[in-house]
């Protein structure tokens, strides 16, 4: 007696079989989800046509990644230049600040220098001291790499100030140029934007735009 398996398995070795036999095709009926039949070519279109439609809906999705990639470039392009032509920290934080946040939406932001406030420029970047920034965000500093995820309320207040109750999850990353002279965090009001297995190559990139463009500035 010949069972199912052996059927399908005839069937895919003889993909003509329903050539050479035209009659069997138009045979064949399947049951449709309203409760009636149909043809088995009727099927094959209609599994086309998903299938059609499902890989339009990728290729669309895979355009609209491109486009995004497009924009975050030209945007990350365009603050990497700016930050390098940068004739003063002033500069350097007050761009680095705007494009944080018109850019990328970086809710919360704030940069970090370590240091004597009367021996270094004028900016919008926060002096600390370096016993202090160590005393608070001592971890942060050492990790000597990005980080992202939800902070104690200690490190928060530290880095954050005024805004440290409103954020939920942040990312920071050291800034190093022969020692640590720096730290950048972005903070957002959801616990779950900035997550410890999330990737960090953008910030890490800023980071090292940063590590370059700051230390000549900084005297």
């Amino acid at each position: 007696m010949i069972d199912e398996t052996q059927i399908i398995e005839h069937l895919l070795a003889h993909p003509d079989f329903f050539t050479r036999h035209p009659d069997a095709l138009e045979a064949l009926q399947l049951p449709h989800e309203t409760g009636s039949a149909i043809s088995l070519v009727e099927r094959q279109v209609s599994v086309l046509r998903e299938r059609n439609l499902e890989m339009r809906q990728r290729l669309n999705n895979l355009l609209t990644t491109a486009r995004e990639n497009d924009k975050l470039f030209e945007k990350t392009k365009r603050l990497v230049l700016t930050l390098i032509e940068a004739n003063s920290l002033g500069a350097v934080v007050d761009a680095l600040f705007h494009s944080l946040q018109a850019d990328y939406d970086v809710q919360f932001h704030n940069l970090l220098l370590l240091g004597d406030a009367g021996t270094l420029p004028a900016s919008n970047a926060r002096v600390v001291g370096v016993d202090e920034a160590h005393q608070h965000i001592g971890s942060l500093l050492r990790s000597n790499r990005a980080i992202c995820g939800v902070l104690r309320r200690e490190e928060l207040r530290f880095l954050f100030g005024a805004d440290a109750d409103r954020i939920g999850s942040v990312a920071a990353v050291p800034l190093c140029h022969g020692r640590v002279f720096g730290i950048l965090a972005i903070g957002n009001s959801d616990p779950n934007h900035y997550r410890s297995s999330m990737g960090t190559l953008f910030l890490s990139y800023l980071a090292e735009v940063l590590n370059r463009t700051c230390p000549r500035l900084l005297h």
